[in-house]
């Protein structure tokens, strides 16, 4: 059974999620445990850990998401952000791991150094450094993006070739944010039948984990991330009860990205949709 929630703030801090979420009407929710800006990455003591989970458990929460930080880029040629995208990564597992989260999901980064080809070797490269030698119970998921700036990911066919290229337990599937697909070409509203036989054919319908939940502000094809209210948008209802119908089928979660208040209200009409 399909499940909906949405991306809360940490900063009343993280074993007050739970809590928030309740009051959103959520039954999942997605996180980050660290400002998504950099900055160091404050620690999660046993305190911490243990109330968060409490929380979790008291307001029924079914799973917990976590979203890496902003700057990752697994395809940089400067050895300090690459690096540093391979370890934030993995750190991101280990305390998602400690806080009992399903999955970390995380876009990939740009391929403007390196050219698209030699741009996917070294985001497999990364992902198998991030997961040698990893055994924490949270997965990793991939994040499709919106195609803004020669960005990787944007294309179903390459997530595709990534999850066939790294072959790991650890790497679960993909993250499919609607909104990102939507301004990369994949449209929603008026070709879904189409795009979900794509999506079946490089990525795989069993790959696919969950969901961000986002109406488009911008146009079909635009490569421009903006995000929108479920209905108000582009992609508008009459794709969302396809898209809502999809996951109800495969038994994948709902997150709405979109902000507050408005985000109650996306969450409500999503629930209604996979009724």
């Amino acid at each position: 059974m399909s499940k909906v929630g949405c991306h809360v703030s940490i900063a009343g801090g993280i074993d007050k999620t739970p809590g928030m979420t309740h009051k959103f009407g959520c039954e999942v929710m997605q996180i980050f445990t660290r400002s998504p800006q950099g900055g160091t990455t404050p620690p999660l003591t046993e305190k911490i850990i243990e109330e968060f989970k409490l929380q979790t458990t008291n307001y029924k929460l079914k799973a917990t998401y976590v979203h890496t930080p902003y700057f990752i880029n697994l395809a940089s040629t400067n050895n300090r952000i690459y690096y540093g995208s391979i370890n934030a990564i993995r750190t991101e597992l280990e305390r998602a791991s400690l806080l009992g989260a399903k999955y970390v999901m995380t876009h990939l980064g740009s391929a403007k150094e390196l050219g698209e080809k030699e741009s996917l070797k070294k985001v497999v490269s990364g992902l198998k450094k991030i997961l040698d030698d990893y055994h924490g119970s949270t997965q990793l998921l991939l994040e499709n993006s919106a195609g803004a700036g020669k960005i990787i990911g944007s294309k179903f066919e390459d997530l595709g070739k990534i999850l066939k290229s790294v072959k790991s337990k650890f790497l679960a599937g993909i993250c499919l944010d609607t909104q990102h697909s939507f301004a990369s070409g994949y449209d929603w509203k008026n070709k879904f039948e189409e795009n979900i036989k794509i999506l079946d054919k490089t990525v795989g319908l069993k790959n696919v984990k969950l969901i961000h939940a986002n109406d488009s502000a911008s146009d079909c094809g635009s490569h421009k991330d903006r995000h929108e209210h479920i209905g108000k948008g582009k992609i508008g209802l009459e794709g969302f009860k396809k898209i809502a119908q999809f996951a109800k089928k495969q038994k994948i979660d709902l997150i709405c990205e979109t902000d507050y208040p408005g985000m109650i209200n996306d969450i409500q009409i999503l629930k209604k949709l996979i009724a």
